[in-house]
This record gives structure tokens, sequence and C-alpha cells, in this order.
């Protein structure tokens, strides 16, 4: 029920229930009230991580050996309303939104995939924290390549993941010397635009970055939804024959 609310653009909980109350009660003619209904569905949080997992690793995330990493926002509050808000105190922090040039207040998401779009892990990290420092946790047998932007610059973390089997390249600042080919590092930021396209598909279609919650423990199962979510999309891309990140239609097909 919360996949196929995900996927027909209803990302919260009142209006899944809402939605499956009025046209699909008759495949769940014991839905109970909303309230019984978030609760569950907040419960499952661990269900819905150990099931992404399985599936991901069904898909290949393990056995492929290039991997991106990116970061992206999640504002709880606005900006201008955060110093008075009791909401996420401790957790969440002010951050900087590149893509828009402006401060937030909140988390920052640091998602993993594959080449060919399906999440490996995400974690959630207050928005203070340099991306160095919380890259998104590498699963048990990944090795390969692992394609960050400038961000994951730095050579400690790139020592680090080295001993691990894990090769990290990213694009270098204007006034870095870089040896590597011209060739290869376009290719290296061509294939990176695979994660830009994962976020944004969590971030326009599953809206991952709105937070309505005043606690850690309702994002965490709501995040673990529509990651769960978009993995089943790939899932049933690929059983349809279609492209893994091609969501629109899916509904119809």
């Amino acid at each position: 029920m919360e996949i196929v609310g995900e996927f027909l653009g209803m990302d919260n909980d009142k209006g899944i229930w809402e939605y499956f109350r009025r046209h699909r009660r008759h495949f769940f003619p014991a839905l109970g009230c909303r309230t019984t209904f978030v609760r569950q569905a907040a419960n499952l949080w661990r269900c819905k991580i150990m099931l992404r997992e399985k599936i991901a690793k069904e898909l290949g995330v393990l056995t492929d050996t290039v991997h991106i990493v990116d970061g992206f926002p999640v504002p709880v509050r606005n900006i201008k309303r955060a110093c008075s808000s009791k909401n996420f105190q401790g957790d969440a922090a002010y951050g900087f939104r590149a893509s828009k040039r402006e401060k937030y207040y909140g988390f920052e998401g640091h998602l993993l995939i594959d080449s060919s779009g399906v999440i490996t892990s995400c974690t959630l990290a207050a928005a203070d924290i340099d991306e160095r420092e919380a890259p998104p946790e590498l699963p048990p047998g990944i090795r390969g390549l692992l394609i960050g932007d400038k961000g994951y610059i730095s050579s400690d973390l790139h020592q680090e993941l080295l001993n691990e089997g894990v090769d990290l390249q990213t694009s270098l600042r204007k006034n870095m010397h870089d040896g590597r080919p011209r060739k290869y590092v376009s290719i290296l930021m061509s294939v990176r635009r695979r994660v830009e396209t994962v976020i944004g598909q969590l971030t326009e279609r599953f809206n991952i970055e709105k937070v309505r919650a005043r606690d850690v423990w309702h994002p965490t199962s709501r995040t673990a939804r529509k990651l769960l979510g978009h993995t089943v999309g790939i899932l049933l891309n690929r059983l349809f024959g279609r492209p893994s990140l091609e969501f629109d239609g899916l509904i119809a097909t």
C-alpha cells in the first residue's frame, strides 16, 4: 500500500490511507483507522530496510564494480524559524544547499548507488557534517570504483577506502593539478550524473526532502519507504524489459 501510494504521488501516511480507504477498500476490508495505519507503517521501518537490501542484492549491487556517491539536503524546518524550533534538537544542524546557494536547517542524505541506479545504501547525518566525514556505509563485499564529486576529495578517505578494495575517484578543484587523462575524467563525470538522476527522482517523485515530523523516528520509516519504492520501481522495470530508471508510465504498465 505504501509503495503504490508513493508511486501515485502520495508522500504522506494520511494521503495513502485515505486513497485506499476510498478507492481500494475492497482489497483491504480490514483496513483500520488512520492512527493505526500510521503506527503500523512506522513500526515496519526495519522490514522496509531489509526488503530493500534483499531486492537490491538480487539486482546485483554487490557484484557491480562501479558505484557512485553524492549528498542531498533534507530540510526539516524553515531557516527563519529554525532557531526557535525544538524539533530535532541535538540531531539536525545548519547546512548549505549549493544548488540553490542558500542555508538550510536539517540533515544531509548520503546516497550510494550502483552503475545502473540501484540504491546500495543511504544514510542521514546532520547538515553541518563534512561529506568526507560521513560517506554512506559500504555494504560488505563492495569492491571496485567509487565515483564522487569534489566534496569527497580527501587523501585520508581515499586511502581508507583503497585499503578496503575501493578506488575513490572525484573531480578536482580548478587550483588542483589533475594528472589523469581528460577523456578518463570526462567518462567518470558522465557516469556520475546517474546519481543526480536518482536524487532527482527521490526529490521530485518521492519527495524525500520533505520532512513532516518532529522526531527522528518517523522520518526513518518514511525515508526507508521511499528508498524501497525506488528499488521496487527498478525491479518492475527490469521485469517488464524497460530502462531501469524510467518510472513514467510504470503504473500503467
